[in-house]
């Protein structure tokens, strides 16, 4: 499936079967995990059939059901933008693999994980996966104008760019960003202020470069 497919096809699903992931799914997530911790530097950590993580009130109201594999990132607030960007990497992987997923970010016990937390360290971001109960469904969007400027000549890979960053999740679907185009440049930046933004704008960076090959600089 091509990349754009990909994440039109991939949506948040909260409920999951009470299926356990097959080995052979286990065994390509665990080597792509491997191979963006290699990559990224990030401290990622991943947990199969734990329970207790999503066993909260706060799960319970975010409409989490049998929320028990998830993958953990684990390191210091000035990571967020680059958890963002390896993260939906991993995303639309575990999508490519038939497994859905959701990000994170207040719904789970951190007292409660599996997760071995280092002095200094944080629990950043959480992505839930499984088999959902559903495929998920399309989250509201704002329209192109509405998150992107260009200076200078528009290039023919542009749009795409920014259909691939409206594609995006982001924490409440907020979508408080702007993709800037000055002469060919690419640049990501704020647009207000919201819940968990460094960690979007990683993940709309994502979307852009993964759809255009091209590099967007993010600008906090």
């Amino acid at each position: 499936m091509e990349m754009m497919e990909l994440m039109k096809s991939r949506h948040s699903v909260r409920r999951y079967l009470e299926k356990p992931i097959a080995e052979d799914l286990r065994t390509a997530i665990n080597n792509y995990i491997y191979k963006t911790r290699q990559e990224s530097g990030l401290n990622i950590q991943v947990c199969y059939d734990e329970p207790r993580a999503f066993k909260t009130l706060l799960a319970h109201y975010g409409s989490f059901r049998n929320a028990v594999n998830y993958i953990a990132f684990v390191g210091k607030k000035e990571e967020q933008t680059k958890v963002g960007y390896y993260g939906e990497a991993i995303v639309l992987k575990l999508q490519e693999l038939g497994i859905n997923t959701c990000w994170v970010a207040v719904s789970y016990s951190k007292r409660k994980t599996a997760l071995k937390i280092n002095k200094g360290e944080t629990i950043l971001c959480v992505i839930s996966f499984g088999y959902g109960e559903t495929q998920g469904t399309m989250h509201r969007s704002k329209k192109a104008a509405d998150v992107s400027e260009v200076i200078g000549e528009k290039p023919s890979w542009f749009d795409a760019g920014v259909e691939a960053a409206l594609l995006a999740p982001t924490a409440v679907n907020q979508q408080r960003f702007k993709v800037i185009c000055e002469n060919g440049v690419i640049t990501i930046r704020p647009n207000g202020i919201g819940y968990y933004v460094n960690i979007d704008l990683g993940i709309i960076k994502y979307h852009f470069e993964a759809v255009t090959k091209k590099k967007a600089e993010v600008i906090n």
